[in-house]
């Protein structure tokens, strides 16, 4: 069984490895938030991200089939909440909800 020293240290080392993983983005990213780069992504990217979003999850949904409800209706609630409220969060929770709730009701198995 290793002795007391030991086990404190390996318990000293993974402590300060793991306070170090934990702040070095935050040091990184201090630098980084003067420059124009990266306020040019933070304006254009949640659209982006949207957009990506977007694509990935109705690229194979089939238009001639019911099931297209849920994820239209979800889209639809999404997008009006974000028009009316400009809150991404409360659209994402929104649609999410309304297509959970369309999907496990209307269509399950």
């Amino acid at each position: 069984m290793p002795d007391t020293r030991y086990l404190l240290l390996a318990v000293a080392v993974s402590a300060a490895v793991t306070w170090a993983l934990r702040a070095l983005p935050f040091t990184v990213l201090a630098s980084l938030r003067a420059s124009r780069t990266v306020r040019y992504l933070g304006a254009r990217m949640p659209a982006g991200v949207m957009v990506i979003l977007f694509v990935y999850c109705l690229r194979d949904l089939p238009l001639t089939e019911p099931r297209v409800t849920a994820p239209l209706a979800a889209l639809a609630v999404t997008v009006g909440l974000h028009l009316w409220r400009r809150n991404a969060l409360l659209s994402i929770i929104g649609g999410t909800v309304v297509s959970v709730a369309l999907a496990s009701t209307l269509f399950a198995p």
